[in-house]
């Protein structure tokens, strides 16, 4: 090998090192990327779950307010 092949050699080798450090920290962030989205949707879960019984809830209000309106009456 020459001293010029070397040095493109030597210039690849770093230019992977430093593509391999760019891929990892491109996986670190998706992976907290995705633990962030999985808690998100739990929490969205949650938070419809809440919805849907506060709407029952406000029905049956509703409905409890109806039938003693018409027991006034």
């Amino acid at each position: 090998m020459t001293l010029h092949t070397d040095v493109e050699r030597l210039a690849l080798e770093l230019e992977v090192a430093e593509l391999r450090q760019q891929l990892a920290g491109a996986q670190d962030m998706l992976m907290v990327t995705a633990a962030d989205a999985g808690r998100l949707h739990v929490e969205n879960v949650a938070l419809r779950d809440e919805l849907a019984r506060m709407r029952a809830e406000a029905a049956a209000w509703q409905i409890a307010a109806r039938v003693r309106g018409r027991a006034v009456a």
